[in-house]
């Protein structure tokens, strides 16, 4: 995992540093000075405009600028404060201007046709939260140092930061001993994959699905399928009063009544190593609950999803009361209207830490969906998914991710690493469909694949 820090977080590693600061200087002008030859193609007859600010990101640039003439570039420093409208012709110019420290706006200068190389995050992007509040020179790439810094994943500072490479400059343990949040890769994914022993039967993963209400089969016949794609070996479905039409054909169904069904799910259940709760299950008051009653007393992992997340917020304690009396993990899997139901205000700019909050409060690992996907357990966990792009801006692809984390705690898996492998697949396997036209069954059908992809490339 790659570590993410906020600003605060750096500040507080780089003064605990062993180093001096100007070393520390002298590492991360280095960095910028190798990325922008990298970026350059080499350092005969090229031009590069540095544009430096006052603090310690000025002072990394000016570090690059020596390092470059060195190397025969002929380079133009302008400082940030008196820039002109307009720099002169180069092959490149490097944004020192502003760090992770800036929350005010400036006025970049117009780059011309020059790519544009940013010295930790491009300046006028808040490193806590990605938003802007005036102009930001896009960057064509972003030398950040030591660690990731939230603003960099979160749109619309990700949209602004072009690629990202992460600078060592020495500062590992420090970074390590205070870094609050984590990226997820592959390998990570791979090694919370839990392997199917020789024995295995397919009752050793089975999931329980209850979804779908009047005119909404569609999100249960999604979650069941994602789950059986996903690794379940037995997906057993169950929708309020009927049964699920052109459900998968591995897919069981057992029907339930249409009032009173809590008792007979959880009657059922003793087979069965995880529960989804909630797609397309409708919001009138006797089905939620009924998702009340069959969330507090599962005694297996519930992923709570759609409706099932409703029902939490909308009963006479609140979400957080009646979460709190689960015995078992809880992973609860919000949008941004879902978090504000359960939290009674929206997660606003800082999305770690409103993950953090709502999974202290409630006791679940929560998973806030976003384009960058935050993933929280209640001890302030957290780790970050971004492998999803607008793909996922269509119906149901929410029901199928609830599937495939259900299918992957029934497997054994740790619930914050269920709900984080879950996201990571997930947005892989939309990646693997066309760029329009996509529907959620596509990410399901594309879910062996991207295990196979997994196992190839990481050992697993």
């Amino acid at each position: 995992m790659v570590p993410i820090v906020t600003p605060d977080e750096m500040r507080a590693a780089d003064a605990a540093a062993d180093v001096p600061e100007q070393v520390l200087i002298e590492r991360a002008g280095g960095a910028v000075a190798r990325a922008a030859i990298r970026m350059l193609g080499g350092t005969y007859g090229r031009v590069v405009n540095v544009v430096a600010g006052k603090g310690n990101n000025g002072a990394d640039g000016r570090v690059a600028a020596e390092r470059l003439t060195a190397r025969g570039v002929k380079v133009r420093v302008f400082e940030a404060a008196e820039c002109p409208p307009t720099l002169p012709d180069a092959d490149l110019v490097i944004d020192a201007a502003y760090g992770t420290g800036f929350h005010g706006t400036w006025e970049p200068p117009d780059p011309g046709d020059a790519a544009v190389l940013a010295v930790d995050i491009p300046s006028g992007v808040d490193a806590l939260t990605g938003a802007v509040a005036g102009p930001v020179l896009r960057a064509t790439r972003t030398v950040t140092f030591q660690a990731l810094k939230p603003g960099l994943l979160v749109p619309p500072g990700s949209e602004l930061c072009g690629a990202v490479e992460v600078a060592d400059i020495g500062l590992d343990d420090e970074v390590a001993a205070r870094a609050g949040a984590h990226l997820v890769q592959g390998s990570d994914v791979a090694g919370w994959l839990q392997d199917r022993a020789t024995d295995s039967h397919k009752w050793k993963a089975a999931v329980r699905v209850v979804a779908g209400g009047t005119g909404m089969s569609g999100a249960a016949r999604l979650a069941a399928h994602a789950a059986m794609r996903a690794g379940a070996g037995m997906v057993q479905l169950s929708s309020p009063g009927s049964l699920v039409p052109d459900a998968p054909a591995e897919v069981v169904q057992q029907p339930i009544p249409t009032h009173g069904w809590a008792a007979t799910v959880l009657d059922h259940l003793d087979r069965f190593h995880a529960l989804v709760v909630g797609p397309g299950l409708g919001r009138n008051d006797a089905t939620t609950s009924e998702v009340c009653a069959v969330v507090v007393d599962a005694p297996v992992p519930v992923v709570v999803d759609g409706d099932g997340l409703f029902a939490m917020a909308w009963n006479a304690d609140g979400a957080a009361a009646l979460l709190r009396r689960r015995q078992r993990p809880t992973v609860l899997t919000p949008h941004d209207g879902e978090y504000a139901l359960l939290s009674g205000s929206s997660p606003r700019a800082d999305r770690l830490a409103a993950a953090r909050r709502l999974a202290a409060d409630t006791g679940a690992v929560v998973l806030l969906k976003g384009p960058a996907t935050v993933v929280a357990d209640p001890s302030g966990a957290t780790l970050v998914v971004t492998t999803g792009d607008e793909r996922l801006a269509t119906a149901g692809t929410g029901d199928v991710l609830s599937g495939v984390i259900g299918a992957l705690l029934a497997q054994g898996t740790n619930a914050l690493f269920a709900a984080a492998a879950g996201a990571w697949l997930h947005g892989r396997a939309a990646r693997l469909a066309p760029e329009r036209g996509m529907v959620a069954g596509d990410i399901a059908d594309h879910l062996p694949q991207v295990f196979d992809d997994v196992h190839g490339r990481w050992g697993r």
